[in-house]
């Protein structure tokens, strides 16, 4: 016991003493941190912030061994470094200013919702209008590109786009993608049971393994899947077929039962179990055929 009493006023004599505000403190700091890597992680700035930690870790073995010319280079390039980050993550620093805007920021961060239901969610009234209207583009080969937005905003896509807040029926659709009318050209967005914008830009794949006989169409389905969870649902205009893809994998030959089984799939699942083994199930000659 003695030697416990000789080691604890040794170390633990000049610790401060731990107040109440100290432990708030620590919680509110802990909190905010947590929400600032969790805004990371769903931004571009998740891959932009791995380049960071690498370079600190190769800054932090130059100093070990004491190079000086790497150490210089670093202390005169870090404040350039600082407002370069800021300019390349403007569009991602804006978007979460206007979150913080919001009246809805505080309900977000709680881990229950107040009266209201998760954003996203559509009926199986809208699921049968999807599928409909894909079938009946396909019989006259009317190309189509519906992206369903799932947690991940959408609107600098619906930006690039013409706002139309309609709901969902297949022959609004039918009507925007058919041929020489002025939406038909770009992506429709649709957010719950309504269609939010038209003529909307998407951005491109950069897959290789994709096939060479896709057009620009396709390439934009799975674009846009690949830097969102949204599920994109795309009508050839060559062929007819109907296609989907989600987490950057495209499926294509749907018929309208499986279209509206997959679109089920997303309708109702809770955020921790809408996860990229979605299609797990599918046959593996499926994938990218």
């Amino acid at each position: 016991m003695e030697l416990i009493k000789t080691f604890a006023d040794k170390y633990f004599a000049h610790v401060p003493s731990l107040r109440i505000t100290d432990i708030v403190e620590i919680l509110i700091i802990s909190f905010l941190v947590y929400h600032i890597m969790v805004w990371i992680k769903n931004t571009k700035a998740w891959a932009l912030f791995k380049g960071v930690v690498l370079i600190m870790v190769f800054i932090i073995l130059a100093a070990v061994f004491e190079m000086n010319t790497i150490l210089w280079i670093a202390r005169n390039v870090v404040m350039y470094g600082a407002v370069a980050l800021v300019v390349v993550l403007q569009p991602e620093l804006r978007k979460a200013l206007e979150q913080l805007g919001k009246k809805e920021f505080l309900a977000s961060l709680l881990p229950f919702e107040i009266g209201k239901t998760e954003q996203g969610l559509f009926s199986d009234k809208t699921v049968h209008e999807i599928a409909k209207a894909c079938v009946e583009m396909g019989k006259v080969k009317t190309g189509a590109l519906i992206v369903v937005q799932q947690n991940d905003p959408l609107t600098e896509y619906e930006r690039t786009g013409i706002e139309v807040d309609g709901i969902i029926t297949s022959q609004l659709l039918i009507n925007i993608f058919e041929h020489n009318t002025p939406l038909h050209d770009g992506a429709v967005i649709v957010r719950g049971d309504r269609i939010t914008s038209a003529t909307c830009y998407l951005p491109l794949s950069d897959n290789m393994s994709l096939s060479k006989d896709l057009g620009t169409r396709h390439r934009a389905g799975v674009g846009i899947s690949e830097v969102t969870d949204s599920m994109t649902v795309i009508v050839s205009e060559e062929t007819g077929k109907i296609s989907v893809a989600y987490s950057g994998v495209l499926y294509r030959g749907l018929s309208s039962a499986e279209l509206e089984e997959q679109l089920k799939k997303i309708q109702n699942k809770p955020v921790e179990e809408k996860e990229h083994r979605l299609w797990k199930g599918w046959p593996k000659n499926e994938k990218n055929k």
